[in-house]
């Protein structure tokens, strides 16, 4: 047994559209999961031309997942945070003000696309930010991270129905503590920008966290919570996310740059954060809206 879940902004999914496609492919009743937003029906078999569909859904804005009905419902959500859960890309935002943005965005887009080497991209961008007060630090939290629509309901509704919520990131603690403890996540891991005298070193402390480690967030800490890495929803949108999309249950590309979500089959380009609970099947009136 499979389920079709269509997800699209608030107010643009269309009743006819979800019949139409719920007909063509034999599935049964719709079940709305949000009016006008989501939508899903059960289906005996994966689609022939799953892909073929999705492409055109896109050009309407909607979001189009087809899974295992079975065990979609998660017990732990494990978290990108840069381009995920927030809006930004934290080390552009402290490049930016140290004078050096532009040539700093240009390497970031690069090894989020997988063109570059993650680490040594890393440690290219963070010796441009040596010298830099760590004041600049709590002004970048303050005035230029906005979080990604639907973030705390995403992780509040998972708490509640005894979900494990962990931020993982090849960014920086110092952005991932604060992140995590507004958000609501359990733990958090990242790398740590070095600091003496109080401005940045232009270097991070090793072992350096990127595509293996997140992968390895997550075999520890299911291992610790006694579950299977079927249990697990992971989010991510760049190539160091891969890792851990493909070995969690079920690897959502959020938003993903284009080499990303080629390799994923859960896709989120027009839906927010609560896409995630609308592929586990929850519906609006089980979030816990905050």
């Amino acid at each position: 047994m499979f389920t079709a879940t269509l997800i699209a902004p608030k107010g643009a999914l269309e009743p006819a559209l979800v019949e139409t496609l719920r007909n063509a492919w034999g599935g049964a009743q719709a079940i709305w999961l949000s009016p006008d937003e989501a939508a899903e029906f059960h289906l005996q078999a994966l689609p022939e031309n799953l892909w073929q569909v999705w492409e055109d859904l896109q050009g309407m804005r909607v979001d189009l997942v087809v899974q295992p009905t079975e065990g979609r419902r998660k017990r732990m959500l494990l978290a990108d945070m840069d381009s995920t859960m927030i809006q930004q890309e934290c080390i552009d935002e402290l490049a930016d003000v140290a004078g050096v943005g532009d040539h700093v965005k240009k390497i970031t887009a690069r090894a989020m696309n997988g063109e570059l080497d993650f680490e040594g991209a890393l440690l290219e961008r963070v010796a441009l930010l040596k010298g830099l007060d760590e004041a600049v630090i709590d002004q970048v939290l303050a005035e230029r991270i906005s979080y990604m629509p639907g973030g705390k309901t995403l992780l509040a509704t998972m708490r509640a129905n005894g979900g494990h919520c962990v931020l993982v990131s090849g960014g920086f603690t110092a952005f991932t503590e604060k992140v995590a403890a507004d958000l609501g996540f359990h733990e958090n891991r990242a790398n740590t920008l070095l600091i003496e005298s109080g401005t940045l070193t232009g270097d991070v402390s090793r072992p350096i966290l990127g595509r293996e480690a997140k992968v390895a967030a997550l075999e520890e800490v299911t291992e610790q919570l006694g579950i299977t890495e079927a249990d697990v929803i992971a989010v991510g949108d760049g190539a160091n996310d891969l890792g851990m999309l493909g070995r969690a249950g079920t690897g959502v590309a959020l938003h993903a740059k284009p080499s990303v979500a080629a390799q994923c089959d859960v896709r989120v380009n027009h839906g927010d954060l609560t896409a995630l609970l609308f592929v586990q099947g929850y519906a609006l009136q089980d979030f816990v809206l905050v």
